[in-house]
């Protein structure tokens, strides 16, 4: 993986405003906020996107992801937030390390900002890609 932003935070080359550390994840106040509190948690593991993420990784992540939710609700005073991590540039990436945002979302200005175009799902369609999806995860075991 290439160097980016990120490695060097976890280095030390770069300072951040620290939120949360141990042995496998580390959280930091974004520098370019989107509202009060917004927090980047990534992986030490070094890893361009979800998918290449170790199952202890994420595992750690995902543990740790309620209690920084909570602590950004109540530092922010917002109840409604939004978790977001984006995978390759076609999909909104701009580092290429994991990395969950924690959004505070104050009101309907302020925070994350998303247009949601949802298409449809016919029955047939849904059971042959969740058959096909079901194949894939077991493949993967």
């Amino acid at each position: 993986m290439a160097e980016t932003i990120f490695t060097k935070i976890l280095s030390g080359d770069i300072p951040c405003h620290k939120v949360y550390e141990d042995d496998l994840v580390f959280a930091f106040l974004d520098i370019g906020p989107l509202s009060k509190g917004h927090t980047l948690v990534i992986p030490k593991e070094p890893a361009e996107t979800l998918d290449q993420l170790s199952d202890e990784s994420a595992a750690a992540i995902g543990r740790v992801l309620p209690r920084l939710c909570r602590a950004v609700m109540k530092v922010s005073a917002c109840t409604a937030y939004n978790v977001l991590e984006n995978n390759l540039p076609l999909a909104h990436q701009a580092v290429f390390h994991v990395h969950f945002h924690i959004i505070p979302k104050p009101n309907e200005n302020g925070g994350l900002g998303i247009k949601w175009p949802a298409g449809s799902l016919s029955s047939a369609e849904g059971t042959k890609l969740a058959a096909e999806l079901s194949s894939a995860i077991s493949a993967d075991s």
